[in-house]
């Protein structure tokens, strides 16, 4: 029993600190709700590497065309002019030279041969760029960027001290049922990491903005080269040349979409294999904090049966798994208030979700550390189609791909 006190009482401790953390996102997001956004356009050039024909494609790409923001081109690419995102591509810059006059770009980049075939279109799309463009924006495909997005995520920029802005997705189910509910808790977690600490941040490569001479000056397409992750690189290089990430709360985006628990797992597993390979110290923390939390959490409801079997006390040990439930059913509360705030105009606080990130969290905490090991076992990953081998942060083999 005193090794369960002790290490309840940690994971207790830690939830405290978590549960502040939640405190300063949600604080964070009202302060820069209440901010007037600085008046900065410049031209600017939006990439959005596609690869399948997967659920709301068209939807989420006609978003990139009805964007609030005086002059900007959209830049479509994918690797084959057979992939079944291609026709998508070609009714959507119809569409926009019809209806908005909107420059659009369709560019095919070919097979990625020694990385990511996504850093591959990126690499590729940049340099098939407008002269005039000032800023790159890159976009996931899977993303649904409201009105207000570009100016939004493009702002922070006027400051040349920044060296990229960025935003971060919120999945929301179509249709509900426990992966896509699980899905969206998981992930959730990673959103509230994000803050007011520039030097702490992190891109996500489905919306991010970066200055032009910034990403020239950086040799940013360079350091691509050989990697599976343009965020993680990205991330990386901003570090090193210590140029902070501004994290723009208007530029949450959501995803909406159901998954499998097939997908969950490949999902999930995905992010944390890239995840050791490209940042180490933030899988290591995934692991023993998973471990920790874990073995307290569900080996103290293990503990209580048995003493309850045995006819022995279990009120410390049930108040002790009382606080930590609570500390972080608080924080999933807190988190998802915060959020509807930037997304009003969708359900995040719908019953289906506020049970979701209530009651679903302790589960998260097994999948994470059924993620971590999974990466600590293997670094093969299938991406669209398509098995990498991780071998290194700046060597990736493309094992097999799906046609």
């Amino acid at each position: 029993m005193f090794f369960f006190y002790f290490f309840a009482t940690i994971v207790i401790l830690l939830g405290v600190a978590s549960l502040q953390g939640g405190f300063r996102f949600a604080g964070y997001i009202r302060k820069q709700l209440q901010q007037v956004t600085p008046e900065f356009t410049p031209f600017v050039s939006v990439i959005a590497p596609c690869r399948g024909q997967e659920a709301g494609l068209k939807e989420n790409l006609c978003a990139l065309l009805r964007q609030d923001y005086p002059a900007y081109e959209v830049v479509f690419v994918a690797g084959q002019p057979d992939d079944s995102a291609w026709s998508t591509i070609k009714e959507v810059s119809d569409s926009a030279k019809v209806n908005t006059q909107l420059n659009t770009k369709s560019v095919v980049a070919g097979p990625a041969i020694d990385c990511g075939q996504k850093v591959h279109n990126l690499r590729v799309a940049v340099q098939e760029t407008d002269s005039r463009s000032q800023v790159f924006v890159f976009v996931d495909s899977d993303a649904r960027p409201d009105a207000g997005w570009l100016r939004s995520l493009v702002a922070p920029l006027h400051d040349e001290l920044v060296g990229a802005a960025t935003g971060y997705r919120w999945f929301i189910p179509a249709r509900g049922g426990m992966a896509s509910h699980l899905r969206s808790v998981w992930n959730a977690s990673i959103a509230s990491a994000l803050g007011e600490r520039g030097d702490k941040n992190f891109c996500w490569g489905g919306s991010t903005a970066i200055r032009r001479s910034t990403f020239s000056d950086l040799q940013v397409s360079e350091r691509w080269r050989g990697t599976v992750s343009d965020d993680f690189t990205l991330m990386r290089t901003l570090r090193e040349a210590r140029l902070p990430i501004r994290f723009v709360p208007a530029c949450l985006v959501v995803s909406v979409g159901d998954c499998s628990l097939h997908e969950l797992f490949e999902f999930t597993t995905r992010q944390l294999k890239i995840t050791r390979v490209y940042a180490s110290h933030f899988w290591r923390s995934v692991l023993l904090g998973s471990l920790l939390f874990t073995l307290v959490f569900f080996g103290g409801i293990a503990l209580v049966l048995a003493r309850l079997s045995l006819n022995l006390s279990i009120g410390w040990p049930v108040v002790l798994l009382l606080m930590v439930f609570v500390l972080g059913a608080t924080k999933g509360l807190i988190r998802l208030k915060a959020v509807q705030l930037v997304l009003p105009e969708y359900s995040v606080v719908s019953a289906g979700s506020l049970l979701a990130h209530v009651l679903l969290w302790p589960a998260t905490s097994l999948l994470y550390l059924y993620n971590a090991l999974a990466a600590a076992c293997s670094r093969r990953i299938k991406w669209r189609g398509i098995t990498y081998e991780l071998k290194t942060p700046t060597e990736a083999v493309i094992i097999s791909r799906e046609e």
